[in-house]
């Protein structure tokens, strides 16, 4: 029989001696359990980016038709009220109204039926599931949403142009009007889509605000009732078709641009917040 060497021995390991006992694992000492400890939550502009990436790669394919039906849709709109109107401040309101009207169809219409389904589906338990604060979901989709807008109203706002012969040098101010009109739309969008209780209601909800943009925002505001008007300064995509129609002019008032952009801007911020509050509300059911 061979005899093991002393010097062959592992270290600790001393003949006739038991094993040395293994350490007891972290946060098991004393044999209580001590859970783990939470992973920190994701900040907000990285999840509002993940989001809006993940809505954009998944609508891209989805949309494009639509914006392309929206787009044909106002410029339509436009041919017919070229025989109705020809220039002066009516042109510059219909060339505006019809140019947020695709801001209206994809931001407000569009988004309350995705949400409308996605609660009735049951869409809204994965995102309650995922490590991101509500108002980055709300964000996300309403800014992906906003984005297939771009094309589709620069294109209307250029043949409006041509078709009126309306000044094209301060188009630039759609830099400022799609993102913030969007924002406004998008946050009332996702409002209705997800405080309406049923889908169908959810995509009447969006039938009908885009109807009243058609109407409001399209037609000139010296032809409307009195009454209509108060109801037209009530929808958020008119100060961004106000703020359009100005700067068609040949010296336009800046100072009212801006008053209107600052009125549709805080507008966007509280219905903003509102489909946050919308979204927390229904996820929780």
């Amino acid at each position: 029989m061979s005899v093991v060497p002393a010097q062959a021995r592992p270290s600790g390991i001393t003949g006739g001696s038991a094993p040395a006992k293994a350490a007891a694992p972290a946060g098991e000492a004393g044999g209580a359990d001590v859970p783990a400890p939470l992973a920190a939550g994701a900040r907000l502009f990285p999840s509002l980016v993940a989001v809006y990436r993940a809505q954009l790669s998944r609508a891209r394919v989805a949309r494009i038709p639509l914006l392309f039906v929206a787009t044909f849709q106002s410029v339509g709109i436009m041919v017919l009220m070229r025989g109705v109107v020809d220039g002066g401040a009516e042109a510059r309101s219909v060339v505006a109204g019809s140019s947020v009207l695709v801001v209206a169809f994809v931001a407000l219409n569009l988004l309350a039926q995705y949400f409308g389904q996605l609660r009735a589906s049951g869409g809204l338990d994965h995102y309650a599931t995922l490590p991101v604060p509500p108002s980055a979901v709300v964000l996300g989709a309403a800014a992906a949403y906003a984005s297939f807008t771009v094309p589709g109203t620069a294109v209307t706002a250029v043949v409006g142009s041509v078709l009126f012969q309306l000044p094209m040098a301060h188009l630039w101010i759609l830099a400022a009007v799609i993102p913030l009109s969007g924002a406004a739309l998008a946050g009332l969008g996702a409002a209705l889509g997800l405080l309406a209780p049923r889908q169908e209601l959810a995509t009447l909800c969006g039938q009908l605000g885009m109807s009243a943009a058609l109407l409001l925002g399209v037609l000139p505001a010296e032809r409307m009732p009195e009454v209509v008007s108060y109801a037209r300064d009530l929808l958020p995509s008119t100060y961004g078709v106000e703020a359009l129609a100005r700067s068609f002019d040949a010296q336009p008032d800046w100072l009212a641009v801006g008053a209107d952009l600052g009125v549709c801007a805080g507008v966007a911020v509280v219905s903003l917040a509102a489909a946050t509050w919308a979204y927390r509300r229904a996820a929780v059911r």
